[in-house]
């Protein structure tokens, strides 16, 4: 729900620390040539006026939640600015929510143009030219009744903001990161989040170089927990920036 939630409440959360103040999941991958967004929150408007972002390129979604879909319409710029469609990419489920629910951003109509372009995401995207590497891989966890998808980036970082569970199979994958950007939404146990008891044992397996904590709640204070967690694990705050 963010933080505050939508009728002012902080929770835990010590309202006078900035970093307490945050939005709903979205990522983005800056290169030089391409800037690759994951999801598009109900903040995205914000999110993209915060950190200064011209331009946004592709889009991959990891599952149809509202969090992570309804700020779409917010994409119109993009397209308004450069004359083309953008490509948007995910898997059967999402890709079918988005059609039904913002039909009027992949279809024309007298009135107005479609913006966006639906594909099927693969299991690997290769975005590499001759001066950069980019490949995302896309992996299947585990999110409540549905499967949501995590994004393994040039085999140095993760990002899976709504997970519980990451499939046994696939947990090679998640091994020795640089990064491991993870879903730890509360210190309770919840039925389609991970709370930071199975994060800590998690990231004891994986042993990633630094785990960094996302879809925080509002019972989780940010400095409560930086100052609680070992120094390899730090909860992450809106316009935080990784490089790899």
């Amino acid at each position: 729900m963010g933080v505050p939630r939508a009728d002012g409440f902080f929770g835990n959360c010590d309202k006078n620390n900035i970093k307490n103040y945050r939005t709903r999941c979205s990522a983005i991958i800056l290169s030089q040539e391409k800037n690759i967004l994951i999801d598009t929150s109900p903040d995205l408007r914000t999110q993209l006026i915060d950190n200064n972002i011209k331009k946004i390129d592709k889009v991959i979604y990891s599952h149809p939640h509202a969090d992570q879909t309804h700020g779409i319409n917010d994409l119109r710029i993009f397209f308004l600015k450069n004359k083309k469609l953008i490509d948007v990419y995910a898997d059967k489920l999402t890709c079918n929510y988005l059609k039904n629910t913002f039909k009027y951003c992949f279809n024309k109509t007298s009135e107005y143009p479609a913006t966006l372009k639906l594909n099927k995401l693969k299991k690997i995207l290769n975005f590499t030219n001759k001066k950069h590497k980019l490949i995302i891989k896309s992996i299947p966890v585990r999110h409540g009744k549905i499967n949501s998808l995590s994004f393994i980036i040039n085999n140095k970082i993760a990002y899976a903001s709504d997970v519980d569970l990451i499939y046994s199979k696939d947990l090679k994958f998640f091994k020795k990161l640089n990064y491991f950007v993870i879903d730890c939404l509360r210190y309770k146990s919840h039925p389609s989040h991970y709370n930071l008891d199975q994060i800590i044992k998690l990231v004891d397996f994986l042993k990633p170089k630094k785990t960094i904590l996302t879809n925080l709640h509002t019972d989780m204070d940010y400095l409560k927990l930086k100052n609680f967690l070992p120094k390899n694990i730090i909860p992450a705050h809106d316009g935080m920036k990784i490089l790899f």
